[in-house]
């Protein structure tokens, strides 16, 4: 997408002008009148200012002189209300701004929103009184309770009201009485403390060649400075974290510089932690939805004054007010999850090469299975890839085995062949662990009537309540609806005639339970890993050997590492396989192999087998020889013949409104105005797969182009220029990767 020009100079002719950005789905920014008293603030600046009879913080904007459209007189203007005492936006965060809005025909405020994501970070941070000694007043008369808190004081150790009282055994009251006569002095601290900073005396492990070879090409970058990015492809368990590790340590040696490591669903890395802390002394700045306001603001203003070296987070923490970003992380750089489905929708992992480019910094992609954009990227030259193909330390790749569904059934009502049955056995009994692995939440996917053939949907979406037995209910998992499980048929009322139909952790848990009484079992998935500090825990259960038996979701592929565990059961190979999805293959793929590599990560070897009706399909097959290049090399030809991503591009258009015939005519008008552009086709419009989503009914439009860039000055012109229907939402995607 070619960037925005902007002027980031000198506004002498304009002093008294300037252009405000709101976080809001506005055009662009706003023009304010600079009152005489206020210094002429800096493109970036914090500022209040008025709005529709309220008041509102945005960010003054360098100036955009294309395509401004009318300018008001100065005197009709509204005055700038305060600046705000808050480090100025960097430079590059504005540009990046600019550039993600223009990529994704977002407003600008929209993705300033993004930025501007903790309203409590932009006010005053509460303060605690704390208190120290202040001298002996003359008429101080000195109790046995007031000689104690004097005790117990410091002249430069601030402590509060109720530490004092603690620390010398008497009341509150005591030390505000002494504070009142002059004898302890208040002063007011924050209760946002500073962040430690990272030790960088604390030696690390020995690396292995393939290793060393790997650190000291990105060391040698962020030494000499510049944007250029690295593919990390190595294999589950090689040392990827600690190879990016060492090019975090040299960022971090040069003055105020800032890092940034992105890692799919945050809440889920307590080992990495960990890991992270050994290594540093001490714990990162970490960024995700699931910690609390105060800590969001106190991370968010660490971040903006430079205080915060490290930060490890989220998608949303591109967005963070770096003050001088230097070295950026992808870990797991093909996980779905750094797509943003929602509101402004991007693709973290692009946008993280578009921040450090603009930053001027390296950034590393590290993935045991790099998607296929990245590998694409890397082949073209404008990566620099680099191998590790070796398990760290005694470690070896897992025996992989297929079981053929087809020959080797489980019986009636069973989801576990014979053969897996056996091989778990054989492993409880050596006392190691097994983990079972079935991407499917809940108890079964469908609940059918047997009497009228009645399926269970939900009220508001195109979906099948999904049962939930742990807590008898059913519940919809696109809208969140539930329901508690009935005991009749809601359509004929025939009591116990509702039979589940299909496997999920919760009916698998079932099973094994009953298979294996003596063993000690947990599922581990969103559901029953409700945050972080419960993930933490089931984690360390499993490192620790309390569990014989895990059952898990696609949460138990995330990089940990588990010394004991040697067996993982795929009880579906094939359940990613299923549907249009053009990278049902590559993710199934990565999947796997990712969920494979929880197996033999220490001394003892690993197996995994794979449960599946299709032992011939090029997915599995990859799989049971080790040969992912191969595979991948096939996906990437089939996509190249088609023009499909990464060798073309897609947008893709969702229709959206309560009334399905506005809906159906919105997309009617979009389909004749559709223009007639070489190498672009417009397709649709069609029923979404989900065609009501929260009572919301939804089609789809797709617009492909046979080249790699550009589909935006397509999209954009044809979406303004086609009059809009009246309740209908245009939600547009650029490089779709759900097609639901």
């Amino acid at each position: 997408m070619t960037q925005p020009t902007l002027n980031f100079g000198d506004h002498k002719g304009e002093s008294q002008r300037v252009a405000v950005l709101l976080p809001l789905p506005l055009k662009g920014p706003l023009d304010y009148h600079l009152p005489d008293d206020m210094p002429e603030p800096q493109p970036g600046t914090l500022v209040r200012v008025p709005l529709s009879g309220r008041s509102a913080i945005g960010v003054v904007w360098p100036k955009n002189e294309a395509g401004q459209g009318k300018i008001l007189p100065i005197e009709k203007l509204k005055p700038v209300e305060t600046v705000l005492a808050l480090p100025p936006f960097a430079e590059d965060l504005m540009r990046f701004v600019d550039w993600v809005a223009a990529y994704t025909l977002s407003s600008q405020g929209a993705v300033l929103r993004m930025c501007l994501s903790v309203p409590a970070a932009l006010g005053d941070v509460p303060v605690k009184t704390h208190y120290v000694l202040a001298g002996m007043p003359e008429a101080l008369r000195i109790t046995t309770a007031r000689q104690a808190v004097l005790d117990a004081a410091s002249a430069d150790n601030p402590q509060t009201a109720p530490q004092l009282a603690e620390k010398a055994g008497v009341s509150a009251g005591v030390v505000q009485g002494l504070a009142k006569i002059g004898a302890l002095s208040p002063i007011d601290i924050s209760v946002d403390s500073s962040f430690a900073p990272p030790d960088f005396s604390i030696e690390g492990p020995s690396l292995s060649t393939e290793q060393a070879q790997a650190s000291a090409k990105i060391r040698d970058q962020v030494m000499q400075g510049g944007f250029k990015p690295f593919l990390l492809d190595g294999i589950t368990g090689s040392g990827k974290t600690e190879v990016y590790f060492e090019g975090l340590i040299e960022a971090l040696k040069e003055e105020g510089a800032q890092v940034l490591v992105l890692v799919p669903e945050i809440a889920l890395t307590s080992q990495w932690l960990k890991r992270f802390e050994a290594r540093f002394g001490t714990t990162p700045v970490v960024w995700h939805s699931d910690i609390g306001m105060a800590a969001r603001r106190r991370a968010w203003r660490a971040v903006a004054t430079g205080d915060a070296r490290v930060v490890v987070g989220a998608r949303s923490a591109l967005f963070l007010p770096f003050k001088r970003l230097s070295f950026i992380t992808v870990d797991e750089e093909h996980d779905p999850s750094f797509k943003q489905e929602e509101g402004v929708l991007y693709h973290a992992r692009d946008m993280a090469i578009v921040r450090a480019k603009l930053a001027d910094c390296p950034i590393v992609l590290a993935s045991a299975t790099p998607s296929l954009e990245t590998l694409v990227n890397a082949d073209d030259g404008k990566y620099e890839k680099l191998l590790l193909r070796e398990r760290f330390g005694t470690a070896v790749l897992p025996a992989m085995k297929a079981v053929d569904l087809r020959v080797d059934a489980p019986p009636a009502g069973s989801w576990l062949s014979p053969a897996l049955v056996t091989a778990m056995n054989e492993t409880i009994a050596a006392g190691e662990q097994v983990m079972l692995f079935l991407n499917r939440r809940g108890y079964a996917p469908l609940t059918l009537c047997r009497t009228c053939g009645h399926r269970i949907e939900c009220p508001n979406c195109t979906a099948w309540l999904v049962e939930h037995r742990f807590r008898k209910e059913l519940q919809c998992h696109q809208c969140g609806y539930m329901r508690p499980s009935p005991a009749a048929c809601p359509e004929c009322k025939t009591e116990d005639s509702l039979v589940a139909c299909g496997p999920g952790v919760e009916r698998l848990f079932e099973e094994v339970s009953s298979q294996f009484a003596d063993a000690r079992i947990a599922v581990m998935t969103s559901d029953t890993m409700t945050n972080p500090r419960s993930t933490a825990q089931m984690v360390e259960q499993i490192a620790s050997g309390h569990l014989d038996i895990v059952i898990g979701t696609q949460i138990v592929t995330k990089g940990y590492h588990f010394p004991n565990l040697t067996l993982v059961g795929v009880v579906d190979a094939d359940l990613g396989l299923r549907g249009g999805d053009l990278r049902a293959g590559e993710r199934t793929y990565q999947q796997l192999v990712q969920v494979a590599g929880r197996a033999g990560r220490a001394e003892k070897p690993g197996t995994v087998y794979l449960q599946t009706y299709e032992p011939e399909h090029p997915v599995v097959q990859a799989l049971l020889t080790g040969d992912g290049d191969a595979f991948m090399a096939a996906e990437r030809g089939a996509r190249a013949r088609h023009t499909m991503p990464p060798f073309g591009q897609l947008a893709s258009l969702i229709l959206s409104g309560p009334d399905l015939a506005a809906v159906m005519e919105q997309g009617r008008m979009l389909a004749a105005n559709a223009p007639a552009v070489n190498g672009a086709s417009f397709m649709g419009p069609a029923p979404a797969p989900l065609a009501r989503v929260r009572g919301l009914h939804r089609m789809r439009m797709l617009v492909h182009s046979n080249t790699r860039t550009g589909l935006q000055r397509v999209v954009g012109p044809w979406v303004r220029q086609t009059k809009s229907v009246k309740g209908v939402k245009i939600k547009i995607d650029i490089d779709p990767h759900s097609f639901l």
